[in-house]
């Protein structure tokens, strides 16, 4: 098991909270992440990792802080 830390933004906080803690197995990759929490992955507009950009299809490591934003509009 790893564990990584995803902090969420904007409206996906909503019922969710700002970060968790979460256990997965080895070769989990963002977008079994963002499933299990039940987010669509189209809503997706920016995933990192680490605070480097990282692909949907990306395996996470123990350790790795996922940051998921949704699209964000605005002037």
């Amino acid at each position: 098991m790893i564990e990584v830390e995803v902090r969420l933004f904007a409206y996906f906080r909503e019922g969710r909270g700002k970060k968790q803690l979460m256990k997965f197995q080895e070769g989990t990759t963002i977008s079994q992440v963002i499933e299990a929490l039940d987010i669509d992955e189209k809503e997706v507009s920016i995933a990192l990792v680490n605070g480097m950009d990282g692909s949907l299809d990306r395996e996470i490591k123990d350790g790795d802080i996922i940051a998921l934003f949704p699209p964000v509009g605005g002037g």
